[in-house]
Protein backbone atom coordinates (compact mmCIF):
# COMPACT_ATOMS: atom_id res chain seq x y z
CA UNK A 1 0.00 0.00 0.00
CA UNK A 2 1.01 3.75 -0.47
CA UNK A 3 0.73 5.65 2.42
CA UNK A 4 -0.39 9.47 1.80
CA UNK A 5 1.49 11.27 4.51
CA UNK A 6 0.42 13.30 7.42
CA UNK A 7 2.65 16.31 6.73
CA UNK A 8 2.77 17.89 9.80
CA UNK A 9 5.40 20.74 8.79
CA UNK A 10 3.29 21.80 6.22
CA UNK A 11 -0.48 21.66 7.71
CA UNK A 12 1.74 23.73 10.74
CA UNK A 13 2.85 26.40 8.20
CA UNK A 14 -0.43 26.80 6.76
CA UNK A 15 -2.33 27.47 9.95
CA UNK A 16 0.89 29.89 11.20
CA UNK A 17 -0.03 31.95 8.40
CA UNK A 18 -3.71 32.53 9.34
CA UNK A 19 -2.78 32.90 13.42
CA UNK A 20 0.26 35.85 11.89
CA UNK A 21 -2.78 38.02 10.21
CA UNK A 22 -5.16 37.41 13.53
CA UNK A 23 -2.47 38.35 15.47
CA UNK A 24 -2.31 41.80 13.27
CA UNK A 25 -5.39 42.42 14.18
CA UNK A 26 -5.15 42.54 17.43
CA UNK A 27 -2.34 44.85 17.39
CA UNK A 28 -4.22 46.90 15.20
CA UNK A 29 -6.69 47.26 17.89
CA UNK A 30 -3.85 48.81 19.97
CA UNK A 31 -2.96 47.22 22.84
CA UNK A 32 -0.42 45.62 23.95
CA UNK A 33 1.42 42.61 22.19
CA UNK A 34 0.16 39.40 23.72
CA UNK A 35 2.92 37.32 25.32
CA UNK A 36 4.11 33.53 25.82
CA UNK A 37 5.72 33.09 29.11
CA UNK A 38 8.27 30.09 29.15
CA UNK A 39 9.14 28.81 32.84
CA UNK A 40 11.92 26.61 32.81
CA UNK A 41 13.37 25.67 36.29
CA UNK A 42 17.21 24.48 36.19
CA UNK A 43 19.59 23.91 33.39
CA UNK A 44 18.15 20.68 31.39
CA UNK A 45 19.47 20.81 28.28
CA UNK A 46 16.50 19.27 26.17
CA UNK A 47 14.39 21.85 28.14
CA UNK A 48 16.15 24.73 26.94
CA UNK A 49 16.18 23.54 23.14
CA UNK A 50 12.30 23.25 23.16
CA UNK A 51 12.02 26.75 24.81
CA UNK A 52 14.35 28.04 22.15
CA UNK A 53 12.24 26.78 19.69
CA UNK A 54 8.62 28.13 21.36
CA UNK A 55 10.25 31.51 21.47
CA UNK A 56 11.26 31.27 18.01
CA UNK A 57 7.53 30.02 16.96
CA UNK A 58 6.29 32.70 18.61
CA UNK A 59 8.80 35.42 16.93
CA UNK A 60 7.51 33.78 13.51
CA UNK A 61 3.77 35.40 13.96
CA UNK A 62 4.53 38.19 15.81
CA UNK A 63 3.57 36.98 18.81
CA UNK A 64 5.48 38.31 22.04
CA UNK A 65 7.74 35.66 23.91
CA UNK A 66 9.89 35.52 27.74
CA UNK A 67 11.72 33.30 28.73
CA UNK A 68 12.03 33.07 33.09
CA UNK A 69 14.85 30.57 34.00
CA UNK A 70 14.80 29.88 37.33
CA UNK A 71 17.72 28.33 39.34
CA UNK A 72 17.90 24.48 40.03
CA UNK A 73 17.33 24.71 43.72
CA UNK A 74 14.20 26.77 43.07
CA UNK A 75 11.08 25.64 45.73
CA UNK A 76 7.53 25.25 45.23
CA UNK A 77 6.89 28.33 47.07
CA UNK A 78 9.18 30.75 44.95
CA UNK A 79 8.13 28.76 41.42
CA UNK A 80 4.47 29.63 42.67
CA UNK A 81 4.88 33.34 43.44
CA UNK A 82 6.50 33.83 39.65
CA UNK A 83 3.32 31.90 38.46
CA UNK A 84 1.20 34.55 40.55
CA UNK A 85 3.07 37.23 39.22
CA UNK A 86 2.77 36.07 35.49
CA UNK A 87 -1.08 35.38 36.43
CA UNK A 88 -1.66 39.05 37.07
CA UNK A 89 -0.23 40.67 34.06
CA UNK A 90 -2.65 41.39 31.27
CA UNK A 91 0.09 41.79 28.83
CA UNK A 92 0.53 37.44 29.54
CA UNK A 93 -1.97 35.20 27.65
CA UNK A 94 0.19 31.91 27.82
CA UNK A 95 1.95 30.63 30.77
CA UNK A 96 4.32 27.36 29.48
CA UNK A 97 5.78 25.26 32.92
CA UNK A 98 8.58 23.75 30.68
CA UNK A 99 8.93 19.62 32.18
CA UNK A 100 9.93 18.35 33.85
CA UNK A 101 10.88 20.27 37.02
CA UNK A 102 13.75 19.12 39.34
CA UNK A 103 12.26 16.65 41.67
CA UNK A 104 12.34 19.29 44.79
CA UNK A 105 9.42 20.97 43.06
CA UNK A 106 5.57 20.19 43.20
CA UNK A 107 5.34 19.72 40.06
CA UNK A 108 1.22 19.43 39.62
CA UNK A 109 1.06 22.10 42.45
CA UNK A 110 2.65 24.30 40.07
CA UNK A 111 0.65 23.24 36.91
CA UNK A 112 -2.33 23.88 38.88
CA UNK A 113 -1.59 27.69 39.55
CA UNK A 114 -1.70 28.29 36.30
CA UNK A 115 -4.87 30.38 35.67
CA UNK A 116 -7.07 28.70 33.24
CA UNK A 117 -7.55 31.13 30.78
CA UNK A 118 -3.77 31.54 30.67
CA UNK A 119 -3.26 27.45 30.34
CA UNK A 120 -2.50 27.00 26.70
CA UNK A 121 -0.36 23.66 27.07
CA UNK A 122 -3.45 22.10 28.80
CA UNK A 123 -1.91 21.46 32.33
CA UNK A 124 -4.18 21.92 35.03
CA UNK A 125 -6.44 19.58 36.53
CA UNK A 126 -9.16 21.70 35.84
CA UNK A 127 -8.63 22.06 32.09
CA UNK A 128 -8.11 18.14 31.73
CA UNK A 129 -11.77 18.24 33.51
CA UNK A 130 -12.92 20.80 31.29
CA UNK A 131 -12.23 19.50 27.79
CA UNK A 132 -13.20 15.68 29.21
CA UNK A 133 -16.59 16.95 29.71
CA UNK A 134 -16.41 19.11 26.33
CA UNK A 135 -16.36 22.06 27.77
CA UNK A 136 -13.86 24.98 26.53
CA UNK A 137 -10.61 24.81 27.63
CA UNK A 138 -7.23 24.33 25.97
CA UNK A 139 -6.01 20.64 25.48
CA UNK A 140 -2.73 19.50 26.24
CA UNK A 141 -1.07 20.70 22.88
CA UNK A 142 0.53 17.41 21.37
CA UNK A 143 -2.87 15.77 21.58
CA UNK A 144 -4.56 18.25 19.99
CA UNK A 145 -2.10 19.25 17.21
CA UNK A 146 -3.12 15.41 16.15
CA UNK A 147 -6.91 16.16 15.95
CA UNK A 148 -5.54 19.07 14.23
CA UNK A 149 -3.37 17.67 11.67
CA UNK A 150 -6.17 14.68 11.13
CA UNK A 151 -8.78 17.49 10.71
CA UNK A 152 -6.38 19.40 8.05
CA UNK A 153 -5.99 16.39 6.17
CA UNK A 154 -10.31 16.24 6.52
CA UNK A 155 -10.16 12.56 8.22
CA UNK A 156 -13.25 11.92 9.49
CA UNK A 157 -13.15 10.53 13.07
CA UNK A 158 -16.41 10.05 13.84
CA UNK A 159 -17.28 5.54 14.02
CA UNK A 160 -13.78 4.91 14.20
CA UNK A 161 -11.55 2.76 16.41
CA UNK A 162 -9.10 4.00 17.76
CA UNK A 163 -6.41 2.56 20.21
CA UNK A 164 -4.18 4.70 21.73
CA UNK A 165 -0.57 2.97 22.45
CA UNK A 166 0.23 5.05 26.05
CA UNK A 167 -1.32 6.61 28.96
CA UNK A 168 0.35 9.34 29.88
CA UNK A 169 -1.22 12.74 31.13
CA UNK A 170 0.28 15.12 28.53
CA UNK A 171 -0.68 12.77 25.56
CA UNK A 172 -2.32 9.35 25.88
CA UNK A 173 -4.91 10.51 28.50
CA UNK A 174 -6.21 13.54 26.73
CA UNK A 175 -6.06 11.88 23.27
CA UNK A 176 -8.65 9.58 24.83
CA UNK A 177 -10.63 11.97 25.15
CA UNK A 178 -10.39 14.15 22.43
CA UNK A 179 -10.93 11.58 20.24
CA UNK A 180 -13.83 10.34 21.92
CA UNK A 181 -15.69 14.09 22.25
CA UNK A 182 -15.28 13.11 18.27
CA UNK A 183 -17.32 9.66 18.47
CA UNK A 184 -14.54 7.70 17.76
CA UNK A 185 -14.63 4.40 20.12
CA UNK A 186 -11.68 4.17 21.68
CA UNK A 187 -9.46 1.34 23.56
CA UNK A 188 -6.17 2.72 25.29
CA UNK A 189 -2.98 0.06 25.68
CA UNK A 190 -0.49 -0.22 28.04
CA UNK A 191 2.79 -1.55 29.53
CA UNK A 192 -0.03 -4.09 31.28
CA UNK A 193 -1.71 -4.49 28.50
CA UNK A 194 -1.84 -8.36 27.50
CA UNK A 195 -1.58 -9.29 23.13
CA UNK A 196 -1.20 -5.58 22.42
CA UNK A 197 -1.40 -6.73 18.73
CA UNK A 198 -4.49 -8.49 18.95
CA UNK A 199 -5.84 -4.89 19.62
CA UNK A 200 -4.05 -2.86 17.13
CA UNK A 201 -5.40 -5.56 14.72
CA UNK A 202 -8.67 -3.85 14.87
CA UNK A 203 -7.90 -0.07 14.98
CA UNK A 204 -8.82 2.35 12.54
CA UNK A 205 -6.47 4.72 13.99
CA UNK A 206 -3.49 3.75 15.57
CA UNK A 207 -1.73 6.63 18.03
CA UNK A 208 1.66 5.20 19.05
CA UNK A 209 2.70 7.75 22.28
CA UNK A 210 4.78 5.19 24.61
CA UNK A 211 8.32 6.34 24.58
CA UNK A 212 9.97 2.95 22.75
CA UNK A 213 11.87 3.50 19.50
CA UNK A 214 10.21 1.43 16.52
CA UNK A 215 8.49 -0.58 18.52
CA UNK A 216 4.88 -0.70 16.85
CA UNK A 217 5.43 -2.91 13.32
CA UNK A 218 3.58 -3.14 10.74
CA UNK A 219 2.48 -6.94 11.02
CA UNK A 220 0.18 -5.41 14.24
CA UNK A 221 -1.59 -2.93 12.38
CA UNK A 222 -5.32 -3.73 9.82
CA UNK A 223 -4.50 -2.95 6.47
CA UNK A 224 -5.66 0.97 5.85
CA UNK A 225 -5.30 1.90 9.03
CA UNK A 226 -4.21 5.56 10.05
CA UNK A 227 -1.11 5.60 11.99
CA UNK A 228 -0.09 8.66 14.07
CA UNK A 229 3.59 8.54 15.36
CA UNK A 230 3.58 10.71 18.62
CA UNK A 231 7.11 9.31 19.90
CA UNK A 232 10.25 11.24 19.16
CA UNK A 233 12.79 9.12 20.39
CA UNK A 234 16.74 10.39 19.98
CA UNK A 235 15.53 13.18 18.27
CA UNK A 236 14.09 11.65 14.86
CA UNK A 237 12.79 7.66 15.75
CA UNK A 238 9.06 6.83 16.53
CA UNK A 239 7.17 4.77 18.48
CA UNK A 240 5.94 3.15 15.16
CA UNK A 241 8.42 1.25 12.57
CA UNK A 242 7.78 3.60 9.39
CA UNK A 243 9.09 0.88 6.98
CA UNK A 244 6.82 -1.64 7.80
CA UNK A 245 4.06 0.15 8.99
CA UNK A 246 3.74 1.95 5.54
CA UNK A 247 2.72 -0.92 3.49
CA UNK A 248 -0.15 -1.24 5.53
CA UNK A 249 -1.63 2.31 6.53
CA UNK A 250 -3.43 4.37 4.20
CA UNK A 251 -2.10 7.56 6.11
CA UNK A 252 0.88 8.05 8.60
CA UNK A 253 2.94 10.61 9.70
CA UNK A 254 6.94 10.63 9.35
CA UNK A 255 8.98 11.72 12.32
CA UNK A 256 10.01 14.16 12.31
CA UNK A 257 7.70 16.52 10.38
CA UNK A 258 4.48 14.87 11.15
CA UNK A 259 3.18 15.39 15.25
CA UNK A 260 6.38 17.78 15.98
CA UNK A 261 5.29 20.48 14.39
CA UNK A 262 2.09 20.38 14.99
CA UNK A 263 2.33 20.42 19.03
CA UNK A 264 4.45 24.00 18.63
CA UNK A 265 2.06 25.64 16.47
CA UNK A 266 -1.19 24.34 18.77
CA UNK A 267 0.59 26.02 21.90
CA UNK A 268 0.70 29.34 20.02
CA UNK A 269 -2.60 29.04 18.32
CA UNK A 270 -4.08 28.66 22.02
CA UNK A 271 -1.98 32.11 22.86
CA UNK A 272 -3.62 33.69 20.20
CA UNK A 273 -7.02 32.41 21.24
CA UNK A 274 -6.70 33.44 24.61
CA UNK A 275 -5.30 36.87 23.46
CA UNK A 276 -8.35 36.84 21.18
CA UNK A 277 -10.84 36.30 23.93
CA UNK A 278 -9.07 38.62 26.34
CA UNK A 279 -8.88 41.75 24.15
CA UNK A 280 -13.11 40.92 23.32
Amino acid sequence: MNPQLLDGKAASEQIRNDLRSRVEKLKLRGGPVPVLVTILVGNNPSSEVYVKMKGKACESIGLGSRKIQMPEETTTEELLKVIDECNADPTVRGILLQHPSPSQIDERAAFDRIAIDKDVDGVTAFGFGRMSLGIQAYPACTPAGIVKLLDHYKINLSGLHAVIVGRSPILGKPMAQLLLNRDCTITVCHSRTKDLPRHLQSADLVVAACGKPRYIVGDWIKEGAIVVDAGYNDGNIGDADFESCAKKASWITPVPGGVGPMTITTLIAHTVESAEKASG
